[in-house]
């Protein structure tokens, strides 16, 4: 079995424990709500989850994929991400390395990056009655493309 594979399969059985104790009912759309979030590199919005269930005749309501997206983010299998644009973005948790982000301000692309050193620094902040689970760190600018393209349009167009 795949790695990629076996983490589906925890993650599914992460989420059947979760549904258990708290009692919601297992259906086949949650599970292949979960099973498309565990297919996806990177990040996603709903409109896009929404599209690909759709497309491939998974029959769920956007409110479905909303109260799904909220039940995976309380049992920790997702991650919610706000990068400026005012859509949400999530990504799956599980089994996943803690990285950063790369936001560029022109065009929205999103590059992720892990730093030992950002990651060590982090992690030896003590903070009095607090316990860190976890963090994100988002650094805006623009990117090499959209500066590249700025400085184009500059020699073109100098006023």
């Amino acid at each position: 079995m795949e790695s990629s594979d076996k983490t589906k399969e925890s993650a599914k059985q992460t989420f059947t424990e979760y549904l258990n104790k708290n009692k919601l009912r297992k259906t086949p759309e949650r599970f292949a709500i979960l099973d498309r979030i565990y297919s996806i590199n990177g990040h996603f919005d709903i409109e896009s989850l929404y599209c690909y269930m759709k497309e491939n005749n998974y029959h769920v309501s956007k409110a479905t994929l909303y109260n799904n997206i909220n039940l995976l983010l309380d049992c920790k299998l997702i991650i919610k991400h706000n990068f400026g644009d005012n859509i949400s973005q999530y990504e799956k948790s599980y089994n996943t390395h803690t990285h950063n982000h790369f936001i560029c301000t022109r065009c929205g692309a999103i590059k992720e990056f892990s730093d030992i050193n950002i990651k060590r620094t982090i992690q030896s902040k003590r903070i009095k009655n607090f316990t860190q689970l976890s963090y994100s760190l988002y650094i805006y600018g623009v990117c090499n493309k959209c500066q590249t393209e700025q400085e184009a349009a500059e020699v073109l167009y100098p006023f």
